[in-house]
């Protein structure tokens, strides 16, 4: 009997929501929060430009190899099982388990050069998602948090993870409130409703209502004997996240039953395909961060089982990524929001150029891959390569906080710009990093 893909990594992470946001006293306090990093601070000039970001989010690790990387003449205990196939960029291949990406790859730009040293998940995701190594001294935030706090007010939540955030994707030294919405559940369900965006069963809204006027009149009190950021202005903020519970727009950017059958077939019927379909609805209705969290890319064992669909209709990674992945890019280019949208496709590493005894990959930081599109990015190229066995570039490197100082400035971030953390140090939001020569 065939087993389902394993759900946690080889670190006992379990990949479930570790951002709990919740109604507290049917009020939804946490979702207040997140709203609250809305209007917190000025608007950046830079924010000006107004592009969105989906990050796709591949948790455990995927084989640059067996993906994006093929290395056809190699040995075979490092080419593996999958054949190259010829894409839409003269000159570029990449997985026969890929097709459907193949036809987009001029919209692409294809980073085969991604290098760092941390071969560990939980520090290899924050180097990726913060652009730091990580330091015992600073808990940095995600780039997705960072571009919470430089954006304009609009009534959906600035940043959300679908369906939850990985510890690497939180606010990091920055307040709370800059933490991703985490959509929860399993949006490919049938009957799937985002949490939190209704009242609890059995309050009615008159009830709830009557539990925000007294509300309102503690925090007033409060702010009588005590003015302190936790209680300055928390009424707006209540009220914003009032707005988003009763926001008929709100609420139909969350519906992904408002799309039809075509649709929902065309990105592919799994959790993936659903989440990149959430994520599309979600920059059209004003959030500037999506990250869509695809689990099981932690391939120790069977590999060639895994990914494509070897187990049972349905299993493989590679044939839900490639449906997903290509039904957003073109999805968003028919719309006319590619240029508005930047789509990064990555994972904290790649994988072992030499195939495994169990028959898998383990964890290489030295060589991975990257891909963008959108939000000004040159498609239709290859940036960087490595040498004959995959096992570290040759030409162009690229390091996390490259990848993150491009996609900031991408993003209209600047990412010298110096935020104070709780302890009063200044701090830039990267400390090094250049942007991508040739990326747009």
């Amino acid at each position: 009997m065939t087993q389902p893909l394993p759900t946690t990594r080889c670190d006992g992470v379990n990949r479930r929501d570790f951002l709990r946001v919740g109604v507290v006293s049917c009020l939804g306090l946490s979702l207040s929060d997140i709203l609250r990093a809305q209007a917190s601070s000025p608007a950046n000039p830079a924010s000006k430009k107004a592009v969105s970001c989906i990050l796709i989010w591949l948790d455990g690790g995927p084989s640059h190899i067996d993906t994006f990387d093929p290395k056809p003449e190699a040995p075979v205990e490092v080419r593996g099982d999958f054949k190259p196939i010829a894409t839409s960029v003269a000159g570029v291949r990449i997985c026969e388990h890929l097709p459907r990406t193949a036809r987009i790859m001029s919209d692409v730009a294809l980073i085969r050069s991604l290098t760092h040293e941390l071969g560990n998940h939980d520090t290899g995701s924050r180097y990726l998602l913060t652009g730091h190594k990580p330091s015992p001294a600073t808990d940095y935030p995600s780039l997705g948090s960072v571009v919470a706090k430089e954006s304009d007010k609009t009534i959906v939540p600035p940043y959300v993870a679908i369906p939850g955030a990985v510890p690497a994707g939180g606010a990091g030294y920055l307040p709370g409130n800059y933490s991703p919405f985490s959509v929860g559940g399993d949006p490919s369900h049938a009957d799937y409703r985002v949490r939190d965006l209704d009242t609890p069963e059995g309050v009615s809204f008159d009830r709830f209502s009557r539990r925000r006027e007294m509300l309102a009149k503690i925090d007033a009190y409060s702010r009588q004997v005590e003015t302190s950021p936790a209680t300055a202005g928390r009424d707006a903020f209540y009220e914003q996240a009032y707005r988003l519970m009763t926001s008929p727009a709100a609420k139909k950017a969350f519906d992904l039953s408002a799309e039809p059958d075509s649709v929902r077939d065309r990105y592919g019927r799994g959790k993936v395909g659903a989440g990149c379909l959430l994520a599309r609805r979600l920059v059209e209705a004003g959030s500037r961060f999506v990250t869509v969290v695809d689990t099981g890319w932690d391939t120790h064992t069977g590999i060639f089982k895994a990914l494509p669909d070897a187990l049972f209709p349905g299993s493989g990674k590679l044939p839900a990524l490639d449906h997903a992945y290509s039904a957003l890019l073109s999805d968003l280019k028919e719309r006319g929001l590619l240029e508005s949208t930047l789509v990064v496709l990555i994972g904290e590493f790649g994988r072992t150029p030499k195939i495994n005894g169990a028959g898998g990959r383990d964890h290489w930081p030295r060589a991975g891959c990257a891909c963008l599109a959108g939000g000004s990015v040159r498609g239709g190229q290859v940036i960087g390569a490595t040498d004959a066995f995959g096992e570290a570039p040759i030409e162009k490197p690229v390091r996390p906080e490259d990848l993150a100082y491009s996609m900031l400035q991408l993003l209209g971030v600047d990412p010298t710009r110096q935020y104070i953390a709780p302890n009063g140090r200044p701090l830039k939001i990267l400390d090094t990093g250049d942007f991508i020569q040739g990326l747009a």
